[in-house]
């Protein structure tokens, strides 16, 4: 048989390996160290006390009543210019597009048979007139002979009516004179009225009758321009009604624009008046506002939108947006500084917002501390631990109210 000898040196370099009962031992020594330090981990976050929040004082406000509406523009003053007469066009005078001043000649028309009836009107004046005058001097003649009784008195009468009739023809042919005189001076159409004038619809050579009904062009006053409004007839009854009930004061219209590009129109505007009647077709009340245009940078027929402030709008509170929040249904809501510094939280009326803020009606009252910094870290009716906004000690506050351990 063979014998197994151990020698000390052996010994000596086999490791020495703790028995199971002392492993499992070890093992649960180590969990217990462990479990500890982790209730003393969470022992040390108990131990931090109420979240540190900042808060803003609720103050009433008076806001401006600004609504964006649709519009339209429309020139100042706008004129046809149409023939008076009938003729020939036989030059075009203007530039088409350019400036026109009031009674610029536009267009001649051929003016030969109008002058030609103002030469006839002319010697039927001078024939009527002779014959007045022969007329006259026979009734003179007549006056003292018909009191002498050398000429009967119907001969009298009868050279007295003979130089008034001729005198009344004096004055018809007189008139036809000057009819056919304007006529003559119609043959040249002049600009009614400053402004820009349009292209030309007719050409040198074409036919134009007096009366027509199509223009031969159009020319539009731009600077100013106007531009109509068209406001929902509901949200003025609105206005009206708030106005009625002291909510809001009424004030001088401001308004201004935005063009299709997005860009603001730099002039303001003001708003002249308001229709008093509701088109049954569309429901709305057509305003009209009146812009400075020096550049011509308005034309007319241009869509834009106007903001247009009517009123102001009293007793609100300006809540920062990033105070307020809201629910699945859609409820506006915020959290405020409660009895015992316990985080509240508040259902309020918010349909608008101006600049960066919400305008609350109803929910806050003036002296409420609403909590606009470190909202993540509230629950409701949560401990708090409420500073000034912008000046917590423990934490410093993004802009968004979220905490961050400084």
């Amino acid at each position: 048989m063979s014998r197994t000898v151990s020698s000390p040196a052996l010994a000596q370099r086999q490791p020495l390996l703790p028995a199971p009962r002392v492993r499992v031992a070890i093992t649960l020594l180590l969990a217990g160290s462990l479990g500890l330090a982790a209730c003393s981990g969470k022992g040390k976050n108990k131990e931090r006390g109420p979240a540190e929040v900042g808060y803003w004082v609720a103050t009433e406000s008076t806001v401006p009543l600004e609504v964006e509406l649709p519009g339209r523009t429309a020139p100042y003053r706008v004129s046809q210019v149409r023939p008076q007469v009938s003729g020939l066009i036989e030059k075009r005078l203007f530039e088409e597009g350019a400036m026109v001043k009031a009674g610029q000649p536009l267009y001649r028309i051929d003016p030969s048979l109008y002058r030609a009836a103002a030469n006839q009107a002319q010697a039927n004046l001078t024939s009527a007139q002779a014959s007045a005058e022969a007329a006259k001097i026979k009734a003179d003649r007549y006056k003292p002979l018909a009191a002498s009784q050398a000429v009967s008195q119907q001969d009298y009468t009868d050279a007295a009516a003979t130089a008034r009739t001729a005198a009344a023809s004096v004055m018809q042919t007189r008139a036809a004179l000057e009819t056919a005189r304007i006529n003559l001076h119609y043959t040249t159409v002049p600009a009614p009225l400053t402004g820009r004038i349009s292209r030309s619809a007719f050409t040198d050579g074409a036919l134009v009758t007096a009366n027509q009904a199509d223009a031969l062009a159009t020319i539009a006053v731009l600077d100013p321009i106007y531009v109509d409004i068209q406001q929902n007839a509901a949200d003025m009854m609105k206005l009206r009604q708030a106005l009625a009930d002291g909510g809001a004061q009424a004030r001088e219209p401001d308004v201004k624009l935005r063009l299709d590009d997005g860009k603001d129109y730099a002039l303001p505007g003001k708003l002249e008046f308001s229709e008093v009647t509701v088109d049954s077709a569309t429901g709305t009340v057509t305003l009209r506002a009146r812009f400075p245009n020096p550049k011509g940078l308005l034309l007319p027929g241009l869509f834009v939108r106007a903001r247009l402030s009517q009123a102001v709008q009293t007793r609100v509170i300006l809540v920062p947006q990033g105070a307020v929040s809201r629910d699945a249904r859609g409820t506006a809501t915020v959290y405020v500084v409660g009895q015992g510094n316990k985080a509240e939280m508040r259902q309020v009326t918010a349909v608008r917002t101006v600049g960066d803020t919400w305008v609350v009606t109803d929910g806050i009252k003036p002296g409420d501390k609403v909590i606009t910094q470190g909202l993540g870290l509230l629950r409701p009716n949560g401990a708090v631990k409420p500073v000034p906004e912008n000046s917590a000690q423990g934490y410093k506050l993004d802009k968004n109210g979220a905490q961050s351990a400084k």
